[in-house]
């Protein structure tokens, strides 16, 4: 079977992997030079989108923000999943928002800004202090502000109207401004859900970030009353959304409450772990839904952890001496804070796995790597 996959980034090239030995064939659509591309040896094939399109059993998306005409070409073959509705809704935090409401998942309550008396009532309504975000085009902590104290008005609310200008009557831009939510931590759930609407989903993990990019993500057992209400959010939206395919939520909890923070309609980066952790990665679960494969097992074989190797030239070979430690290179240019590959480990129970962070820790430098320290006293401390 042959599938498009629109994006040609390391998520395309990890379902490339995947599929393989299911006989699943990737070509990926190079979004910026609009090439059809091998996502794992670059080889460019002679074809336009639409003869792509017209050759491929199945269509998907390993990111949200894809051009109107690329998605309306997709979506007029009817073979692209998860579908247009959820791809908008992954790249728009308003539509975000307006799911959330319909649907009844609790999230941070919210003000839409396009001038600059809705920031002004926001700060009425909402109180200070908030976290405003584009609701177009951010990712990794981009297009991000804070609003702490009222002097901050004038020279936030500078930068945020040349973002709202830049938009068109086509393509408007708008921000949103969010009440800053004192969480206790943030957490995401990997679900999918196939063509005949069976879901399966991944046990929760526990994020940490820096400067807004994830580097750290940690995979064990959790109470199961945050489990349950993680799967009965992604149920409510990806039902509502007649979703095909993985999907990932990410939430605050806040005193053993969950609120979504946000959502993104493909394969994430808080998933890596399922690489190693589970009988069945989300990369491959996402190629079996999108394809009518059977759903593959997602319960956990062992705890795991995932670090971001971000803005590094290599992954230090010594972590290799280290049983179960796997390294995964996306063969990309470096650049100060990209994502260039992860590091998967696993262990038989939680102190073994704090045993084997700590030896990571010696290896990789607290500046490059930060918080593996931090969580293998944590695990080791039970």
């Amino acid at each position: 079977m042959n599938i498009l996959i629109l994006g040609a980034g390391q998520l395309a090239r990890m379902m490339s992997l995947e599929g393989a030995p299911l006989n699943l064939n990737v070509r990926a659509f190079d979004v910026s030079s609009q090439k059809i591309i091998h996502p794992l040896t670059y080889q460019v094939f002679e074809q336009s989108l639409e003869q792509a399109i017209s050759t491929v059993d199945v269509i998907t998306s390993e990111f949200e923000h894809i051009p109107d005409d690329v998605l309306a070409l997709c979506c007029q073959s009817g073979k692209f999943h998860p579908g247009k509705a959820a791809i908008k809704t992954g790249g728009d935090r308003s539509i975000e928002k307006d799911l959330l409401d319909r649907t009844d998942v609790p999230s941070a309550p919210y003000q839409l800004i396009t001038q600059k008396q809705h920031l002004l009532d926001a700060v009425s309504v909402l109180d200070l202090p908030l976290v405003i975000k584009t609701c177009q085009a951010g990712y990794d902590g981009k297009g991000q502000w804070r609003l702490k104290s009222l002097d901050q008005v004038e020279s936030i609310w500078a930068e945020m109207a040349g973002f709202i200008a830049s938009g068109t009557e086509s393509f408007p831009h708008t921000i949103i401004a969010e009440k800053m939510i004192p969480f206790d931590r943030e957490v995401s759930l990997i679900g999918v859900r196939d063509k005949k609407g069976n879901v399966k989903t991944y046990p929760i993990t526990e994020n940490q970030h820096t400067n807004g990019i994830l580097t750290l993500s940690l995979a064990v057992k959790v109470d199961d009353n945050i489990q349950q209400q993680a799967i009965n959010a992604f149920n409510k939206l990806a039902v509502s959304m007649d979703y095909v395919g993985v999907l990932a939520i990410e939430f605050f909890e806040v005193s053993g409450t969950l609120m979504v923070n946000e959502i993104a309609p493909r394969v994430h980066n808080s998933g890596h772990w399922t690489q190693q952790g589970t009988a069945c990665s989300q990369f491959e679960n996402h190629l079996r839904a999108v394809t009518g494969l059977p759903l593959g097992d997602t319960r956990a074989q062992k705890p795991s952890v995932m670090i971001n190797v971000l803005g590094q030239s290599t992954i230090p070979t010594q972590v290799l001496a280290i049983d179960d430690v796997k390294s995964h290179w996306y063969g990309k240019t470096q650049r100060t804070g990209r994502k260039m590959g992860h590091i998967n480990v696993s262990a038989e129970d939680n102190i073994a796995l704090g045993h084997k962070l700590l030896l990571l820790s010696e290896i990789l430098p607290e500046q490059d790597y930060p918080g593996v320290r931090a969580m293998s006293e944590r695990l080791l401390q039970g």
